[in-house]
């Protein structure tokens, strides 16, 4: 596995997958520390197996340079994605989210909400102007599922053209003059015009695979013989008579691939002619080529007399020194196949200049959960100390409640031993209380029926009438006329002997029959009779 400072950069070509390891220079470039890369047919006929043939080229390539387990940059192909460049009003920054996604709605042929976009913002000669690429969500998912199934995972998706830029800038950190980079791949061309900081790309499906259908087609052969046929002994024939000095079958190879290749400067003539109209750019005044599609003898020399200007090799690599374990003559042989792979590096180092971002459903879910950790830590950190808190505010009240319970106990011990001395008083109280109530009762009792008199002869205090006799009733009723009234007093009271009872048995009887004489035990008192009315006699004088 790559250590926490290296960038594994990948480029996922049609034909091509290449992957290499760099570290930061102490000059702030990069150093190379490793660099390989695997071959996959690029037969439009296989394209149903594509996904299994990256698969597999990648698992090889993680298990060749020891990087399985590590974080990948990684580019996709110009012509996966969808690419526009919009010119912006002048607006203030905190607006400039809501334009882009606006412009975005407009222009992606898709709905937002089933592509994955970015965008960068392009500032030159005053104007803003803003890039937009968007790729189709299920695209990307199946492109990174075959690099998570290779033991890789996702730090960047970047989009090829960009990444070439990012390289061409920090090579040629200076050039201002107007540039046309042409990188010519497998099933696609990108076109990138270079201006200084302005910027503009576009992909045409004029290609290697162009070339290989047309030998194809030509011969008669399959897909993967005309490959041979191209990669083995095919080049670019030349005007001028340049095949006369080869053989029949090698020139006619020869005039099959420039016939092919011819319909690539036609679109290159096209894209140039859009570009100075639409973006205000400059015709180029020099072409740099790149990609595999390159390495066709005599490619540079076509482009020459194609398109009348100085062309060189793509070579990215100022910006690079090498690691002591690269193969310095493979590097330098195929250095103009690895511009995308410097850009991923420059994007691990930050010194690039244009940053765009296809971010996997899977990615983002995981940046998300990884920006949630610190508030987590955090509100664990903060439970944690709730809990250490409540742990030993628990301990304490325990503590406490021990402490209180031990005092209660002594305190109920104490009060245990009073129990029985107050229970005795209370007892002895009561006693008193009784013999009390009796004495009280009878003092009552003597007095009643003097008040009572009192009171009538208040009420009746007239010369006109006066009071004779007064009678204690018991059961009257007001309700029921004519009862037969029952005193409480016996009716020879008078006569009675002195310490006898004055109340009419009959009348305890009625009310309150007594215990049974045959009953077992002592006969009891009876219960008082209560009387509820006093009968009054009295008279009066007439005629008042």
């Amino acid at each position: 596995m790559a250590d926490t400072q290296s960038t594994i950069a990948l480029n996922i070509g049609s034909q091509r997958i290449s992957m290499a390891v760099f570290e930061p220079s102490k000059s702030g470039g990069l150093v190379l520390k490793g660099y390989d890369s695997e071959i996959i047919l690029a037969d439009p006929a296989t394209e149903p197996s594509r996904s299994t043939q990256i698969s597999q080229a990648l698992n090889t390539l993680a298990q060749r340079m020891k990087v399985k387990g590590s974080k990948v940059r990684y580019t996709v192909s110009g012509q996966s994605v969808f690419t526009r460049f919009v010119k912006l009003p002048p607006l203030d920054d905190d607006n400039i989210e809501q334009l882009v996604t606006f412009e975005a709605q407009q222009h992606v042929p898709f709905p937002l909400d089933e592509v994955v976009w970015d965008y960068e913002i392009l500032e030159s000669a005053g104007e803003k102007e803003v890039i937009i690429v968007a790729m189709k969500g299920d695209a990307l998912e199946e492109l990174n599922d075959s690099v998570n199934g290779a033991g890789l995972s996702t730090a960047e998706v970047d989009v090829a053209p960009m990444a070439l830029y990012n390289a061409y800038r920090a090579s040629n950190p200076q050039s201002t003059d107007p540039v046309l980079l042409i990188d010519i791949g497998a099933k696609s061309t990108d076109l990138l015009y270079i201006e200084g900081k302005r910027f503009f790309t576009r992909s045409v499906n004029r290609a290697g695979v162009m070339i290989t259908s047309a030998i194809a087609k030509e011969y008669g052969v399959s897909f993967a013989d005309a490959e041979g046929h191209k990669t083995n002994g095919g080049m670019v024939a030349l005007g001028g008579g340049h095949t006369g000095e080869l053989d029949e079958t090698a020139a006619a190879l020869a005039m099959t691939i420039r016939n092919a290749l011819s319909q690539l400067p036609a679109e290159i003539a096209r894209t140039t002619n859009y570009y100075r109209s639409q973006h205000g750019g400059n015709a180029p005044k020099s072409v740099v080529i790149a990609g595999g599609g390159a390495n066709l003898p005599y490619t540079k020399e076509f482009f020459e007399e194609k398109l009348h200007l100085p062309v060189q090799f793509f070579n990215p690599l100022a910006v690079v020194s090498l690691g002591k374990n690269v193969n310095a003559e493979k590097v330098s042989k195929e250095a103009h196949l690895m511009g995308e792979l410097v850009g991923l590096g420059l994007r691990g180092i930050g010194k690039s200049a244009i940053n765009i971002d296809l971010v996997p459903s899977k990615v983002q879910a995981s940046r998300d959960a990884d920006k949630r950790k610190p508030f987590l830590i955090g509100a664990s950190a903060l439970f944690l100390v709730g809990l250490a808190a409540f742990a030993g505010l628990t301990w304490v009240a325990a503590s406490k409640a021990t402490q209180n319970a031990k005092e209660l106990s002594d305190q109920e011990a104490v009060l245990t031993e009073s129990q029985a001395p107050m229970e005795v008083a209370l007892k002895k109280q009561d006693q008193l209380v009784a013999i009390a109530k009796q004495y009280t009762g009878a003092e009552a009792d003597r007095t009643f029926w003097l008040d009572a008199l009192q009171e009538l002869k208040a009420s009746f205090s007239s010369d006109s009438a006066w009071i004779v006799e007064m009678e204690p009733l018991v059961g009257y009723n007001p309700w029921i006329t004519n009862e037969k009234l029952k005193p409480v007093v016996k009716a020879d009271f008078a006569n009675a002997p002195y310490g006898q009872s004055l109340i009419d048995n009959n009348l305890r009887s009625d009310t309150s029959p007594a215990q049974p004489a045959s009953a077992k035990g002592p006969v009891g008192p009876a219960a008082p009779v209560m009387a509820n009315a006093v009968h009054i006699k009295g008279f009066w004088r007439d005629g008042l």
